[in-house]
């Protein structure tokens, strides 16, 4: 099981794989600086197989760290599973999910 970051085009990013505690440890320490710049970058996430609290973990801390760098984070096709843990968990918002940052 792994999970894998790849950028599709200019400030599009797609987040493949299962997305759990025993694969968003390297996400983090290896893929965290691309999403770190600033403007408008949208993460597709419609091949995302599974998640687990340290994948929306994950999440939050991006979107956590693109916001301070004046950026803005647009989720695509979150999976339902995502949905549920941020609505489960009270993270809607930190995660962009409450607004216009998610696009089915």
């Amino acid at each position: 099981m792994s999970a894998h970051l790849e950028q599709v085009g200019d400030g599009v990013f797609r987040l493949s794989g299962v997305l759990t505690f025993d694969t968003v440890g390297a996400l983090w320490a290896g893929e965290s600086s691309r999403l770190a710049g600033s403007g408008a970058l949208e993460l597709d996430l419609s091949t995302v197989e599974r998640t687990d609290s340290a994948g929306l973990a994950l999440l939050v801390e991006w979107n956590r760290q693109v916001r301070r760098a004046g950026g803005s984070l647009i989720l695509r096709q979150p999976p339902e599973q995502l949905l549920a843990f941020a609505r489960v968990s009270g993270v809607e918002g930190a995660l962009g999910l409450a607004g216009a940052n998610v696009a089915r």
